[in-house]
């Protein structure tokens, strides 16, 4: 951890540790605790309270709507609501935010993985007038975050994309790197074959867009509070806003056509999605000409971002990731749009 990491955590740590506990009393609290600790994310717990560091190049304002979202009366019961809104900062410190503790996922018992409660707030959310404006959802500006963070990643391994792509003038590739050439290559043909709003690059068709959306739906984004045994409830607005409901279908409809999801799981899901209204897909029939796109994009982006992580750790894919990436070659050979209509 360098130097800023560490006055990060210990200012969130201080932070967290006054609001959890009372003053002039004996201090008798475990040390604080990092959940989470990235570029975009630092998350540290003390007691019963959370703090959170967001991204230093975060939009404040977009940031600010986001977190009064959270907070927003109409939202009750499907969002965590902060404690505090994001604290004044110097432009070049990150944002700060102070959240309730929650219970997490178990990750060991995906037997016990709640894609019901998931996918009931889902539908929630999506039917959820914004009681106020709010920007894009950021779904698509990650996905493109993360093909570039791979693209950033392997910027060592540029000689042997180089050779890979036809270069005769790259001198000879690292064999270190080697097995993960064709795989960031199948990513990228991947990434070019969605349309230009699923890469964050045209505003999504209006068939697609207007609704809230979370934007980042995965299990690690819920908690049950009060913990331990409180309702399911979602955190984590940093990419919430209006857009496509579909996007927030993604991942899990990634990871059901990569074979990652049971097909009992991926049903479980989609049911309660559509028995509580959800306006996502149709109330029956067939549901992927809508989250074909999202599903392909999320693909790319889980692939893209397991590629940067064997890069910086020096290693190949793991079978689940390397699953991602064989889809990604499979998304290259189909056209852009399962739906007919113009691609972007």
């Amino acid at each position: 951890m360098t130097t800023t990491q560490t006055s990060v955590v210990h200012d969130l740590g201080t932070l967290a540790h006054r609001l959890s506990h009372p003053a002039r009393t004996p201090c008798v609290c475990e040390p604080p605790q990092v959940l989470a600790d990235r570029p975009d994310g630092t998350v540290v717990r003390s007691g019963a309270i959370v703090a959170k560091a967001h991204a230093a190049d975060a939009d404040r304002e977009a940031l600010a709507a986001r977190i009064a979202l959270a907070a927003a009366p109409q939202l009750a019961g499907i969002l965590l609501p902060p404690l505090t809104a994001p604290a004044p900062a110097a432009p070049t410190a990150r944002p700060v935010t102070l959240w309730p503790l929650g219970a997490p996922v178990d990750p060991t018992d995906p037997g016990a993985a709640p894609w019901a409660e998931a996918a009931d707030l889902l539908a929630r959310l999506h039917r959820t007038k914004p009681p106020f404006p709010l920007p894009p959802m950021r779904g698509p500006a990650k996905a493109a975050r993360a093909v570039a963070r791979m693209r950033a990643a392997l910027d060592g391994d540029a000689t042997a994309v180089s050779r890979e792509t036809g270069d005769a003038t790259a001198p000879p590739r690292v064999p270190a790197v080697e097995p993960r050439v064709p795989a960031a290559l199948s990513v990228l043909a991947g990434w070019r074959a969605l349309p230009a709003w699923a890469r964050g690059e045209a505003p999504a068709p209006a068939r697609r867009g207007g609704s809230l959306c979370h934007g980042d739906l995965h299990l690690g984004q819920l908690v049950r509070h009060p913990a331990p045994d409180g309702p399911w409830l979602l955190i984590d607005m940093d990419d919430a806003g209006v857009g496509d409901p579909a996007w927030d279908l993604g991942r899990p409809a990634a990871w059901y056509a990569a074979g990652l999801l049971a097909p009992e799981d991926w049903s479980i899901f989609l049911d309660a999605y559509r028995s509580a209204g959800g306006p996502a897909v149709p109330a029956d029939g067939d549901p992927w000409p809508a989250l074909d796109v999202p599903a392909r994009a999320l693909t790319v982006q889980t692939a893209a971002v397991a590629l940067a992580k064997c890069a910086a750790e020096q290693r190949d894919p793991d079978e689940h990731e390397q699953l991602m990436i064989e889809s990604c070659a499979r998304i290259a050979t189909l056209p852009p749009e399962l739906a007919t209509g113009p691609a972007s």
